[in-house]
């Protein structure tokens, strides 16, 4: 059987202009979270170890650096 490759979002949330998604990759078992603002148009990524997930999705510009 295939390997599942595709990125699973677990959850998603939007408050004043900025984005923050929780994403699953299956095929590595990583997490990552991301962060899009929209009104200045930044955006990054962090990976976090699955046991922070939660955390990084509620806290991710703690994650950042």
């Amino acid at each position: 059987m295939p390997a599942k490759t595709t990125t699973k979002e677990l959850d998603r949330r939007y408050s004043n202009g900025v984005e923050v998604a929780l994403l699953w990759h299956p095929a590595s078992n990583g997490v990552a979270v991301t962060v899009t603002d929209w009104s200045t148009g930044d955006e990054f990524a962090v990976e976090v170890d699955p046991a922070n997930a939660l955390d990084a999705f509620h806290h991710p510009y703690a994650y950042a650096a």
